[in-house]
Order: structure tokens, then sequence, then C-alpha cells
């Protein structure tokens, strides 16, 4: 089981869609890994891994992204399914699509809340969804994985280190960081 469903129960679905609405009607800035997504990739097909209630997933498409999210807690699905997109219930340390896309997003603290001891399986499973060259971007809390620790997960999947930020804005990375968004490449 993985630790998000461990903290949540699986049942956080509706929370956090009215969380997120608040917000958004608050004017907070809704869509930086959106946008941290378009300035890597002007275009092409997304795979967000760890989708939850399809917030990321639903503003690539309205981009013109061709996108697919995934996750495995139903309550978050089932808020997403509310809109007409590709919708997978799949735990990501077995996913398998049959089909790669030119990048794949693990936002939101995804890989610090897998289950234990299957990191590096998810990073390959990850890594097996990218096309020739394609983008891993990930983003987690520096206090739960260390970058360190990531950057060893990422090399033993294969994926080649492009660049680590502190923040989904783009800023240098820092070694006191609190966040690290990681941009590896498929070889």
């Amino acid at each position: 089981m993985t630790r998000w469903l461990e903290e949540t129960g699986g049942t956080r679905g509706a929370e956090y869609e009215a969380r997120f609405a608040a917000l958004e009607e608050q004017g907070a800035a809704m869509h930086g890994e959106a946008d941290f997504v378009s300035r890597l990739l002007p275009g092409g097909s997304v795979l967000d891994a760890g989708c939850g209630i399809g917030r990321i997933t639903l503003e690539l498409a309205r981009r013109g992204y061709e996108t697919v999210g995934v996750d495995n807690d139903r309550s978050m699905l089932d808020v997403a399914r509310k809109h007409d997109l590709a919708w997978v219930d799949a735990d990501l340390s077995t996913l398998d699509l049959g089909r790669t896309f030119d990048l794949v997003l693990c936002a939101g603290n995804v890989v610090v809340y897998l289950a234990p001891g299957t990191e590096a399986q998810v990073l390959e499973r990850l890594a097996a969804h990218l096309a020739p060259g394609g983008l891993l971007v990930s983003g987690w809390r520096t206090d739960r994985m260390s970058k360190t620790e990531y950057d060893g997960l990422a090399a033993g999947a294969g994926l080649e280190q492009v660049a680590r930020y502190s923040t989904w804005d783009g800023d240098p990375w820092r070694d006191d960081a609190d966040w690290c968004v990681a941009v590896d490449r498929a070889r």
C-alpha cells in the first residue's frame, strides 16, 4: 500500500477539489507545474503519474497536450473523471500502458508517497513510458527525500540528468532548498 493511501485512507478527493477551488477563487497561481512543462515541451503527449484530482492534467489538455492521468486513489479519480479525458486507476509500481509519452510528470510529492521500497521500481516503470529523448519531471519536498537519493533512483532507472531546480518557477537548485524539481531524459 502506498504511503499516500495509508495516510489518507483514499478518501480526500472531494476535499482536494474544494481546497483547490478555494485557492483559485482567491486568485492563487494554480498552474506552475503546467507552466514548467510548457517551457520544456511546447506540445506533445504527457503522462501525469499520480494525477490526483487531475488539476495539472486538465490544464495541460486545455493547452493542447495529449494527456493521460494515472492514480491509485479512487476518490481522487472520481473527481478527475468529471472531465472527459483519459484516466487510469493503476499502481505506478506495475504501470504498463503499452505506449510511450514525450513527458512523464510526477508532481505534488508523488515520489515520497509511494509504497516503501518501490521507489526504484516506480522510476523504472515511468522511464519505460518515455519515448526516446522523453523527459521525466518530478517534484517533491526535500525533507522527505533528498535530491541525492532521487538522483540515484533516476540513474538506476537509466535516466540521464538534465537539470535540478528548487521551484516550479525554475529557480536554480540550492543545497538548502525545501523543494526539488528534477528533469531527467530517457536515453
